[in-house]
Parts: C-alpha cells; sequence; structure tokens
C-alpha cells in the first residue's frame, strides 16, 4: 500500500521520484519506501544519516512545512558545485513526528522544478500520513506480539481453534494446522467442520460446542483426545467478539499433542538413558503421572516385575523417585524432539 501511495503521488506531482523514510525515535533501523528509485544520494543520505548533521536537519525541518532543497543548509554545499547533480535535482520534503515513536520524510524529487500545488499537496497530506504510520507501527508490533507468541505455542506443543455452533472451523493457528498434517486426530472434514477421529470423541465435543452455544459461562472443559500420540483439548467460550465472515465462533480449542508416537519416545529414552527396550516403556507410562500398577498392566508386566524395572530406570536417570523421573523426562531434550 505505501508503494502504491508514492505511486500515486510521484504521478499526482509529475515527479521522477517520490520516497518516505522513517525510523524509530532514538532507533537504528530505517525503512524506506521509493517510487521511481532512490532519491539521489545526498538528499537519502542525509535524510536517513545518524549524524549531528541529521539531527541538526531535523532540528532545522519544523514538523508539517515542506522545504524545498535550497532551504536545508547541510546540502548548500553540493548546491555550490556546477557538477554536482544535486544542483539539478528538485526537490520537496517534509517531516512528519509524533506518529507512534517515528520521524518520517515524505519527499517528491525531480529534474524540474515542482508548482506550488505540489508543495500544498504535501502539507495537506501529513496529518493523513501521521495516522497511516501510527497504524502501520502498532500493525507491526502486533504481528511481532503474535509471531512471537505463536512460537512459544509452538515449542509447547499448543495451538488453537475456534468453533460456530454448528463445529465448523472458523479461524486456526498455524500450530494448529500443523497438528492437522501430523496427525489424523483431529482433521477438517466437508463443510470446514472438525473432525476427530474418534467417534465418541465427535459426539462429545459437538455436545459441548452446543451446551456452550447455549450458554457463553460454561466452565471450560478438557477432553482427552489420543493416548498414543498424546493430545488433549481445553474447549472454552470465546469471550471476545471476532469479525469474521461467516459464522460467528462460539467456542475456542485449546490443543497440545505430542509430536511423536510411544515407540518413538521410547526408542529416544533408550538413546538417552541407556534403558532396556522394556524399561523405556514403562518410563514413558510412569513420566504420563500413572501408577506402577497402571504402567504395569499398560506395558504386559507384572506389578512386581514393574517394580524391579522401575528401581533400574531410577538409577539410570539420576531420579529419586516418580515425580522426578516426570520432571526429567518431560524437560529432557525429548520435549522439543
Amino acid at each position: 500500500m505505501w508503494h502504491g501511495f508514492l505511486a500515486a503521488l510521484a504521478a499526482q506531482t509529475e515527479s521522477s521520484q517520490a520516497a518516505l523514510i522513517f525510523r524509530p525515535i532514538d532507533g537504528d533501523e530505517i525503512m524506506e519506501f521509493a517510487h521511481g528509485g532512490d532519491l539521489d544520494k545526498p538528499v537519502r543520505d542525509l535524510l536517513i544519516a545518524r549524524s549531528d548533521k541529521a539531527a541538526s536537519l531535523t532540528g532545522e525541518m519544523r514538523e508539517g512545512r515542506v522545504y524545498m532543497l535550497e532551504e536545508l543548509k547541510e546540502l548548500r554545499g553540493h548546491l555550490d558545485s556546477p557538477s554536482s547533480p544535486v544542483r539539478r535535482f528538485f526537490m520537496r520534503s517534509v517531516r512528519i513526528s509524533g506518529s507512534g515513536g517515528v520521524e518520517a520524510w515524505l519527499t517528491i524529487g525531480h529534474h524540474k522544478d515542482f508548482k506550488a500545488a505540489d508543495g500544498a499537496l504535501l502539507a495537506n497530506l501529513v496529518p493523513h500520513v501521521r495516522i497511516a504510520l501510527r497504524s502501520f507501527i502498532a500493525l507491526e508490533r502486533e504481528r511481532f506480539h503474535s509471531s512471537v507468541a505463536s512460537t512459544a505455542f509452538g515449542r509447547m506443543n499448543f495451538g488453537w481453534l475456534t468453533l460456530d455452533a454448528r463445529c465448523q472451523i472458523v479461524d486456526v493457528s498455524p500450530n494448529m494446522e500443523q497438528l492437522f498434517q501430523r496427525t489424523g486426530i483431529l482433521r477438517r472434514g466437508r463443510y470446514n467442520r472438525l473432525m476427530p477421529a474418534s467417534p465418541s470423541v465427535d459426539r462429545e465435543i459437538s455436545a459441548l460446542v452446543k451446551e456452550i452455544a447455549n450458554n457463553p459461562h460454561h466452565p471450560p472443559k478438557a477432553i482427552h483426545l489420543s493416548r498414543d500420540p498424546w493430545m488433549d483439548m481445553l474447549l472454552a467460550p470465546a469471550q471476545k467478539p471476532v469479525i469474521s465472515g461467516g459464522a460467528p465462533p462460539v467456542a475456542i480449542a485449546y490443543v497440545s499433542g505430542d509430536r511423536q508416537s510411544q515407540a518413538d519416545r521410547c526408542d529416544q529414552l533408550v538413546d538417552l538413558f541407556g534403558l532396556l527396550p522394556s524399561e523405556a516403556r514403562l518410563a514413558w507410562q510412569l513420566a504420563q503421572g500413572t501408577s506402577i500398577a497402571e504402567a504395569a498392566s499398560m506395558t504386559g508386566l507384572s506389578e512386581e516385575t514393574a517394580r524391579n524395572y522401575s528401581k533400574k530406570i531410577y538409577a539410570k536417570t539420576g531420579a529419586r523417585g516418580q515425580p522426578e523421573l516426570v520432571r526429567i523426562i518431560l524437560t529432557s531434550v525429548l520435549a522439543i524432539a
């Protein structure tokens, strides 16, 4: 949109160049949008330089006033030389400040002089460009915050999606799209409906979404989706209204899932701690918080054998009991594998 704006400005003023240069106040990052090529180098360097000259230029250019090239004392030395390209360059430039913490310069340039109407146009654009810059900075900050949150969710194997009253997906996080692709536990069905692989889970989610649609203050509910690979869901009312093209979302589902199957995790435990495969299978069940008796049943061991294996597991991993085993395994490199 910035390039389209500058192209329209250049066409309206019959300029060969139009540029918007801005930087955060006391910041180092320069952002520049240009149409028709960069400004002549001495002009461009002066506008973006981090030097005493740039500071004096900023002070010299009053905000909102349109300046001609010859009014900028820092460039007068270039005008004195007959061979200087700046001598044959005409410019109108206006400084815009206070736009969400940025200093900006809107500049047009040409090799013939401008009309008075061109300068008036630049002056009239100042409040509009200030608002646009403020919105641009706010959007960039929100994009950064969203990127950080998305990365954190990804590292925790988290994703989210919103559902309407018919369990159709309204919106979805990039992390959730990755969960869709990695596993068939959840997928997009016909008409964009959320389709769990388990029919019983499908019925549970559908019934809960209907309850939430009828009661926006319905308490959040946790739903276990799969044991291998492990995946859970927390379904809660969508508290804030969302602008969407279709039906409004009534529920938001937070989904946490393991990237690997139990078999993969057991192989990794063998490599990481030197466990035997049978010990690794038991260790993984214990790391899920199950009791010795439950873990023995799940791995086909007697409870006595499971207790003997658990002692060997604790010795090899350095754990002093099941709570510490859970911490060691879930905070090891397996958490990001």
